[in-house]
């Protein structure tokens, strides 16, 4: 493709709503542009580059035994509402009515709509295992669209889903995916490291994401993963072995109130009693869907909001302010406790295994010393509502110690179970003619997310540095004069060889000077540059250049191609 010929409008600055170096990028080189918050338009490199992406995870899903559909992007509300997720997904589900006024829904995901088209017609259990898969554009109303493609409400991807007649077969279609899932990633040139999840809204019996791993902002998500084995979580999920456990009293002691003026925080109330933050137990008012819950945990932990609102099943949890606090608890934020406390109570584990831990008074400036579960206040439930800590111990081997990493989401696997076969009429006759929901599973892939992602691992100062396999084009050429006779001549011959042996070739005609054109080839990002001027031409040479390394190499203008072909293997 001659750069002439197709449509490439690079920008030396963005705005400053492009918060990450892979955003920006995008941005400059010309291969997307925002229509709105969260919604962009993809430039002809981009399109080239999801195509690639798009070509890799096909060939990986047909290898895996996945058959490719194509369903609706407009869902009737009805098969969400049997699923009940129709008020539980909440606002992110981007909702309309037709001039009937039916309530329809723009298809963040499709397990209503897969498991209602296979329903009455998978009838039997010759006819599983059964995987269905599409790529496809999804929509969901992101409160704060931002990242670019990261977190965008429209983007593209890859939604597959099986159906197995138990859990033991479905273990065999979810081993399939995940091997599928490392292919696509390692062909992609992003190697994933799989980590255990949340299942969030989409419900089921277990999770796991595929997360890029980069040193760089764009690492949304933190992961926490064992030194000694592979056990790895995102932060909403993981669990761990606590090393050296705070040595606890004996005896419980009388409860003691203490004033302790203006120390509102854990740091501030640690140093006033010169007690570590470990015999500190912190409660925090939320409100769940508007109602009010205390939950405690730990004066050395952190509460994971996730797992207390999944305990909780609230579509809605949000810290309470304090005006509220002052309403529930009598005293100002910084001096609330569980004891007299009349809302529910969530206590984290730990705090069950604690003695004579010291609490906030609900009175201002004033705790209280030797709190006990039970005998001075009684949780609702007690369960895990913590932060794993890095430095910890791993819960799956006894030697493993947590360690942290950022990371970006790019695929994601579920175990449904029978959620959706259950409520959306997905039932099949056994071997003995007994009726049985079907055991699903559902599989995404960010198609546009797994390209950014890339970017955000691939990059220098001067622009992005494409994996080959998903670049646009694999060789940039560049003669640096195109008024020359000579120049061009050479140029197009070498243009024409590389496509005749079929390598992907961005011919670079514009008229410009040597610099911006290297500029733009740095900044797009192609894996190999081939330039040509007078002085290499003289020598009957040109010149090139991995987009990766800094080194330039001389060749013979006879053996280009063998020569490109010979870098492009040395290429990420």
């Amino acid at each position: 493709m001659r750069w002439s010929k197709t449509y490439i409008p690079t920008l030396r600055n963005v705005s400053s709503e492009a918060e990450l170096i892979s955003h920006q990028y995008l941005l400059r080189s010309g291969y997307i542009r925002r229509l709105a918050a969260g919604i962009y338009s993809y430039l002809p490199l981009m399109q080239r580059v999801i195509d690639k992406v798009s070509t890799i995870v096909r060939e990986e899903m047909d290898a895996s035994g996945a058959i490719e559909i194509l369903m609706p992007v407009l869902h009737p509300a009805e098969v969400w509402k049997k699923s009940g997720r129709w008020d539980k997904i909440g606002k992110e589900l981007i909702r309309l009515k037709d001039r009937h006024g039916r309530e329809m829904a723009l298809g963040p995901t499709h397990e209503e709509v897969i498991t209602s088209l296979v329903a009455g017609e998978l009838k039997s259990y010759k006819q599983m295992p059964l995987n269905m898969y599409q790529i496809q554009t999804k929509f969901r109303d992101e409160i704060r669209p931002r990242f670019g493609l990261m977190r965008g409400r429209e983007f593209l991807m890859k939604d597959a889903y099986s159906f197995d007649v138990d859990f033991e077969a479905h273990k065999i279609a979810y081993k399939k995916m995940v091997e599928a899932y490392f292919n696509v990633f390692n062909r992609c040139g992003v190697a994933a490291k799989k980590v255990e999840s949340d299942t969030g809204a989409m419900g089921g019996t277990g999770a796991h994401e595929f997360m890029v791993l980069v040193e760089t902002d764009g690492g949304e998500e933190t992961i926490l993963s064992c030194a000694s084995c592979d056990y790895a979580a995102n932060v909403e999920k993981a669990v761990f072995r606590e090393l050296n456990p705070t040595t606890q009293d004996s005896e419980q002691k009388e409860l003691e109130k203490v004033d302790t003026p203006n120390a509102t925080t854990i740091e501030e109330i640690t140093k006033f009693l010169n007690l570590p933050a470990s015999k500190f137990a912190k409660t925090v008012i939320y409100l769940a869907d508007g109602k009010p819950v205390a939950a405690i945990v730990r004066g050395d932990r952190q509460i994971n909001e996730v797992k207390l609102s999944n305990h909780l099943g609230c579509l809605e949890l949000v810290m309470a302010g304090p005006e509220k606090v002052m309403e529930i608890t009598t005293a100002p934020v910084g001096f609330a406790g569980p004891v007299g406390l009349t809302i529910p109570i969530v206590a984290d584990t730990e705090i069950a295994t604690m003695v004579n831990f010291v609490t906030g008074a609900n009175k201002a400036d004033k705790h209280l010393l030797n709190v006990n579960i039970n005998r001075d206040f009684k949780p609702g439930d007690t369960v895990d509502i913590k932060n794993a800590p890095v430095g910890e111990g791993c819960s799956r081997c006894e030697n493993g110690v947590l360690e942290e990493f950022r990371g970006i989401e790019v695929g994601n696997t579920f175990s449904l179970g029978t959620k959706y076969s259950e409520t959306l009429g997905g039932k099949y006759l056994d071997d003995k003619s007994k009726e049985n929901p079907y055991f699903m599973g559902s599989y995404g892939i960010g198609i546009t997310r797994t390209a950014q992602a890339a970017i955000e691992k691939y990059h220098d100062d001067k622009g992005i540095i494409w994996p080959k396999t998903i670049a646009p084009y694999q060789i940039i050429l560049c003669p640096l004069n195109m008024t020359n006779d000579e120049q061009v001549v050479v140029a197009d011959k070498i243009y024409a060889d590389l496509t005749a042996a079929g390598l992907e070739v961005l011919y670079d005609d514009r008229k410009e000077r040597a610099g911006v054109k290297f500029n733009d080839a740095d900044l797009i990002g192609i894996p190999l540059r081939i330039a040509l001027g007078n002085k290499s031409l003289a020598d009957g040479k040109v010149e090139l250049k991995l987009r990766s390394e800094a080194d330039v190499e001389m060749t013979d203008i006879n053996s280009v191609v063998e020569k490109s072909k010979e870098l492009l293997q040395r290429a990420i």
